[in-house]
């Protein structure tokens, strides 16, 4: 009796744990996926490089007399003008150079002025035979180096006055400064003149290159109408700084090297982009982005879609008996969250993009809309959601 009543128990149990559980799905029911029709179309697309800011112009502060410092009066680091002082030597030398090249002068021009009023009691005088014609041609002369010395000290007063505004030292452009090499009541000679640098950093440079093996594929692509390059080359280039962030200002690139460099087998390229603020500071290495070209009649397909197997990339298609196909593409550049597909799909191909992973050569499809996803099925009986499907990497 005891035998009977235990296996009457187990029975029920049996029968209670069924009744909890859905049947399994009958084996060759559809698969429900997320797919895409081809389309190809005209893509603008961007390149990325790597790139090194630059100063637009960079000049040498330098004393140009020779002389003692008195002083810095510019603040390290700061923003200046041009026309802003910076340094200043030592001026009591020059003044006196100056007062000196004046006294010279004002000594010169009484003896012309002496020359000038002998020649002229001399030339009536030798009209009337009065003086000998020597007399004439000894006061002309003397006459005439009187005025070759009153040009000379004239010269010497402007030598002054030159070195007397030399001993302020100012900045002909307007940029950021850089600290002084050169302290205070050292003195300045051909040896140490270089006091400081002054870098204009509005606009800015940014220089990338251009490898060999890329100048050849985009020559190639456009020679083919794979690659429309802009009119005139009017290209954009975009600055990604070091977090990420995208610089505010946009440039256009302005200068092209007239030829490879041979070491790196590289193309130097430089962009100007305007730099109010002063965000960007010269020689910060940032991501240059370029702009502008347009890829004609372009496959995508999202990066989730693409597989890697041993024979390369694949994609997983829908054939018209809407069974899973497997596709070998060559795939190309990222374009945002694409690929661009090369080889391997044409106008019309439906690409699975949600799915792929539970899916082999030949299972029978269902298609889903977008946002649909198998994975966000309702919960079943015991009150939990089935686990989501594994997702198949893109690469």
């Amino acid at each position: 009796m005891m035998r009977w009543t235990l296996l009457a128990l187990v029975m029920l149990a049996t029968v209670a744990a069924c009744g909890r559980h859905k049947p399994p799905a009958p084996t060759g029911a559809p698969v429900e996926v997320t797919t895409m029709t081809v389309t190809p179309k005209d893509t603008p697309v961007s390149f990325e490089y790597v790139g090194q800011t630059q100063s637009s112009h960079q000049v040498q502060i330098r004393a140009r007399v020779n002389g003692f410092l008195d002083r810095r009066v510019y603040t390290e680091g700061a923003m200046v003008k041009a026309g802003d002082v910076m340094f200043v030597q030592d001026q009591r030398p020059f003044i006196a150079q100056l007062n000196a090249a004046e006294g010279a002068l004002a000594e010169q021009q009484a003896r012309l002025k002496t020359a000038n009023d002998n020649l002229a009691q001399v030339k009536p005088l030798a009209a009337l035979n009065a003086l000998s014609q020597k007399d004439l041609d000894d006061a002309t002369g003397q006459q005439q180096a009187a005025a070759a010395a009153v040009q000379t000290a004239l010269a010497n007063v402007e030598t002054a006055r030159l070195n007397l505004s030399y001993a302020t030292i100012t900045t002909p452009i307007t940029g950021l400064s850089s600290f002084a090499r050169v302290q205070d009541g050292a003195y300045v000679s051909p040896e140490n003149s270089l006091l400081t640098y002054v870098e204009q950093v509005d606009p800015v440079w940014v220089n990338f290159t251009l490898s060999e093996n890329e100048m050849l594929t985009y020559r190639g692509e456009s020679q083919q109408g794979r690659l429309r390059l802009p009119a005139k080359n009017d290209y954009v280039v975009e600055v990604v700084l070091a977090d990420g962030t995208v610089y505010e200002h946009q440039g256009r690139i302005t200068f092209a090297n007239a030829s490879f460099d041979s070491r790196t087998s590289s193309f130097l390229l430089r962009a100007t982009l305007p730099n109010p603020e002063g965000a960007l500071r010269p020689g910060e290495f940032v991501r240059v982005r370029v702009s502008g070209p347009v890829r004609v009649n372009a496959v995508l397909v999202p990066q989730e879609a693409v597989l890697q197997g041993a024979k390369g990339h694949f994609v997983v298609v829908v054939d018209k008996d809407s069974k899973a196909q497997v596709r070998g593409v060559q795939v190309g550049e990222w374009q945002g969250g694409d690929w661009f597909i090369e080889q391997g799909l044409d106008a019309g191909d439906v690409v699975v993009t949600d799915g792929v992973a539970r899916l082999s050569p030949g299972t029978p499809v269902k298609v889903t809309p977008a946002g649909s996803s198998p994975a966000a099925a309702p919960a079943d009986g015991d009150g939990k959601a089935p686990s989501p499907a594994p997702q198949a990497s893109g690469k």
